[in-house]
């Protein structure tokens, strides 16, 4: 994870692999029209499953609220880690679970890839990473003549088959890696959020 900030704000940037696996189960599942419906595919989609004998509007409740907890930086520390054999973290969802023991390794596989993927653009950028960030706050925080008021922003770079981003909960932005890897078109779309936050 990369972070930014100072003691007033703080932009984190990360490709985390809950939201990851959440992504594949919904493409693998075919959730995608039903679940966290802000959000297009993802790119490349993963093989999908067949979860016809499982109750999809259960199945869709129960990823909907564990999104719901994941979705933000600060509540998905407190959720149980998504790991076989039993997956404890789906006990209570237990729709979600069977989805979870016949798609799991093919999704972790699929995520692990798609983070490596994401650790390798990363490295071809600036040398400090969320340099752009840093300076468009720099820049508006002079031309107010004043500090920054005190925010947290949380994205969360992930491959979303367009380019684009979406706010999925208080604080957090799922950015696609289309838009994070050219520079002006991030800056451009960052660029009205930083005004309206600092």
């Amino acid at each position: 994870m990369l972070v930014e900030g100072t003691m007033r704000w703080q932009v984190t940037e990360d490709a985390p692999m809950a939201l990851m696996l959440a992504l594949a189960f919904r493409s693998m599942g075919g959730l995608g029209s039903r679940c966290v419906g802000q959000l297009p595919a993802v790119a490349p989609a993963p093989d999908p499953i067949d979860v016809t004998d499982l109750d999809r509007e259960a199945l869709a409740l129960q990823f909907d609220g564990w999104w719901t907890g994941i979705a933000r930086r600060d509540t998905r520390l407190f959720m149980a880690e998504v790991r076989p054999p039993h997956f404890e973290v789906f006990d209570r969802a237990l729709e979600l679970q069977e989805l979870a023991y016949r798609a799991y390794d093919d999704a972790r596989r699929w995520a692990t890839d798609r983070i490596r993927e994401y650790e390798i653009a990363l490295a071809a950028r600036s040398p400090s990473r969320l340099a752009d960030v840093y300076e468009l706050i720099r820049e508006r925080q002079f031309e107010l003549r004043r500090q920054s008021s005190s925010f947290r922003l949380d994205l969360e770079v992930l491959p979303i088959c367009r380019p684009g981003a979406w706010v999925v909960a208080p604080d957090t932005i799922v950015v696609s890696e289309s838009l994070r890897d050219d520079r002006e078109a991030f800056r451009e779309w960052l660029r009205p959020l930083v005004h309206g936050l600092v």
